[in-house]
């Protein structure tokens, strides 16, 4: 390893290294486990010093996602025996599998696509799992720094489109974009940008809706939050939800004025 990559190793231990007095203190959803399926991008709101640092760029909860591939793509790919369900981009390490067990105590939030057939799903699944063992791009700690203070100033609805996450290394990734690229392999929409155009098939003068995809590396982990082509699952509602059955203990000072 050469003197430069360690350095760079030790700077993403230091960055990715948890801080537990900065986790959230809002309840932790419980029933994670049993909502997801091959395909869901599960958001996390970490604690670590680039979790800071990308939550307050973006204005956003969520500073990291990963995509659950299930025990059985990792187990029948790579051999995995540990509950590894998760590919993601780790600063430390790149690309690499995850167990459920690494975000306990983090609020989440599942992020599900809807429509895809069970061959995109697979397709999906393989070629996020073929990224693992690719390297973290720190380039894009930089980049979204140039996001918040661009140089030269511009506006800033142009700021994105201005904006390249990453290094544009095919043998690099971060979170997101390793998430965008997957579910671009299979055409499947985040959030695209939206043009109109002529259809003189319809009738003259008729235009329709023709969406264009955005670059892999503009994508941070809350675009699937906003994203209207993915679906939010909430656990506790997932089975059915009775507020009737939910046991309160009140307090005077809590109780609303009549």
């Amino acid at each position: 390893m050469t003197l430069l990559n360690r350095v760079g190793y030790m700077l993403s231990c230091w960055l990715s290294c948890p801080r537990p007095w900065h986790r959230a203190s809002i309840p932790i959803e419980e029933g994670i486990p049993d909502c997801l399926e091959p395909g869901d991008v599960l958001l996390i709101e970490g604690s670590s010093r680039l979790s800071t640092v990308i939550k307050y760029l973006t204005q956003s909860t969520w500073s990291h996602a990963a995509l659950y591939v299930g025990e059985a793509a990792c187990r029948d790919l790579f051999g995995a025996t540990r509950g590894e369900c998760l590919v993601e981009a780790d600063l430390a390490e790149g690309v690499r599998l995850a167990g459920l067990e690494q975000f306990d105590g983090y609020p989440l939030r599942i992020c599900r696509p809807l429509g895809l057939s069970e061959e995109d799903i697979e397709r999906l699944v393989t070629y996020a799992c073929r990224r693992v063992g690719h390297r973290y791009d720190l380039h894009n700690i930089f980049d979204l720094a140039r996001y918040l203070l661009p140089l030269p100033p511009v506006p800033v609805p142009w700021r994105r489109r201005m904006l390249s996450l990453g290094s544009g290394d095919p043998t690099r990734a971060i979170c997101s974009t390793l998430i965008a690229q997957a579910f671009q392999s299979v055409r499947y929409p985040i959030l695209p940008f939206e043009e109109w155009q002529d259809d003189p098939r319809r009738c003259v003068g008729c235009q329709r809706r023709v969406l264009q995809r955005r670059h892999y590396s503009l994508f941070t982990p809350r675009d699937f939050d906003l994203s209207p082509y993915f679906e939010i699952v909430k656990p506790a509602l997932a089975g059915g939800f009775d507020p009737r059955r939910l046991a309160w203990r009140e307090t005077e000072d809590a109780l609303p004025e009549v």
